[in-house]
């Protein structure tokens, strides 16, 4: 799409992941942004990104649709269409698709941290993560 400010659907690349797919709406690479990263996330069913941190950035995660497994720490909460949570940075988080649709969430990022926009510290292979949830 380029460095571009208006961020078409039908124009946009989604890229591949195991959980799903992303579309970037903004990220410093597409939009040169440099306080905000915002991406459109489609979770596949049962498929999530499993418990990491964002050290410096705050995150917002907003459920467009599907239903969302949304881990803060050891709290866990199930969230549908509408519903929205706030992570601090450095909260340890987890965020699953707990139905049997595809998941689409709208997740932003503040600031932008390095070329992707985000920097993500993986934590689920580490105690007391990997005990919470068991895939």
């Amino acid at each position: 799409m380029g460095n571009s400010r208006f961020r078409i659907e039908s124009e946009a690349n989604r890229d591949p992941f195991p959980f799903g797919t992303l579309r970037w709406i903004s990220h410093p690479g597409s939009t040169s942004a440099q306080q905000l990263t915002a991406m459109d996330v489609r979770l596949l069913p049962r498929k999530g990104h499993a418990f990491h941190k964002h050290p410096d950035q705050e995150e917002v995660l907003f459920v467009v649709a599907g239903r969302l497994e949304q881990w803060i720490e050891r709290e866990m909460r199930i969230l549908g269409p509408g519903d929205a949570v706030f992570i601090p940075p450095g909260v340890v988080h987890a965020s699953f698709n707990a139905g049997e649709e595809e998941l689409r969430m709208l997740v932003v990022f503040s600031p932008s941290v390095g070329e992707m926009g985000f920097v993500a510290v993986e934590l689920a292979e580490e105690s007391p993560w990997k005990e919470l949830r068991v895939a």
